[in-house]
């Protein structure tokens, strides 16, 4: 994938998801009960791994932290991602540099290795079972 392809994508993707949060941050309250967005939930009656991130992420908004971590996790690892991607996308833009794509490059050879892959994939699988167990 080129250099601008993976901008544009992720540019879309962050929009999308800036999108979605304000949406969800002044209409949750609103939602009719049982409500989820979650397809794989509509359609199975199972949450699947990120099943309550959005909502993790409302937590975080509203400064609580504890909350955001017990609803899921990856919660905490996409509003990372949201804080520093634009960041980091904005910065590779205006000097014209790759720092971002290079480590991008790096990350994907390296996440494949099975000493990396496995352990992840670990722990999505004990993230989803939690989920379940819970009930989200």
């Amino acid at each position: 994938m080129t250099r601008n392809r993976l901008y544009l994508i992720l540019s879309l993707a962050l929009t999308g998801g800036y999108a979605w949060l304000i949406w969800a941050f002044y209409s949750h309250k609103n939602s009719p009960a049982g409500f989820s967005p979650c397809i794989i939930k509509n359609v199975t009656g199972i949450a699947c791994p990120s099943c309550g991130a959005t909502r993790s992420l409302l937590h975080l908004l509203n400064g609580h932290i504890k909350e955001a971590v017990l609803t899921n996790p990856i919660g905490l690892i996409i509003a990372i991602i949201m804080v520093i991607l634009p960041v980091w996308l904005v910065y590779d833009c205006v000097t014209g540099k790759e720092t971002f794509y290079k480590n991008y490059r790096t990350f994907e050879k390296t996440i494949v290795k099975k000493w990396i892959a496995i352990p992840l994939i670990v722990l999505v699988i004990i993230n989803w079972i939690w989920n379940i167990q819970k009930g989200i």
